[in-house]
């Protein structure tokens, strides 16, 4: 029988994306990290809520990604905590996610970062177009109203 397989855990989130952004689609994209970087992200330590993608000489990367210094390697070892990072896509994708940040009003945000079973980290990128204020709080009062109504369905079942 073959196994299902397992959604990976996610090393660091952007919870606030969705929120924020209508997110149009999502790309994985590998990312290319030095030494103390791989072993900083794997104990969750870190951030990329205020972080983007976007093009720099013809090439994608994650920018203002914080990966904080890993404490047990030497000074001489350490990488920038905020260094712009490549990310990896096939040329036909780098060439489509680039012409629809040229649009007016997208972005590409990272929603998340992870390790794949084989190791290797990734980046889940949304092409994103950003949310007005009355938009944010059209999703603040559905998300209220299906709490309200779970809330209700719990209270009829336990009565």
């Amino acid at each position: 029988m073959a196994q299902a397989a397992e959604e990976p855990k996610p090393v660091a989130q952007n919870r606030r994306a969705r929120f924020d952004y209508f997110i149009e689609e999502t790309v994985e994209a590998g990312i290319v990290l030095h030494g103390t970087e791989v072993k900083s992200l794997r104990t969750g330590k870190a951030s990329i809520n205020e972080s983007y993608a976007g093009e720099i000489a013809g090439e994608l990367f994650l920018i203002n990604a914080n990966i904080p210094e890993y404490e047990q390697a030497s000074k001489r070892l350490q990488h920038e905590i905020k260094r712009p990072r490549k990310l990896l896509v096939k040329r036909r994708e780098l060439a489509r996610l680039v012409a629809s940040i040229k649009r007016e009003g997208v972005t590409l945000v990272p929603m998340s970062v992870y390790f794949t079973e084989r190791g290797k980290a990734k980046v889940l990128i949304g092409v994103a177009k950003g949310k007005k204020q009355h938009d944010k709080r059209a999703t603040i009062k559905d998300r209220d109203w299906k709490r309200e109504q779970s809330r209700t369905l719990r209270s009829n079942n336990k009565g």
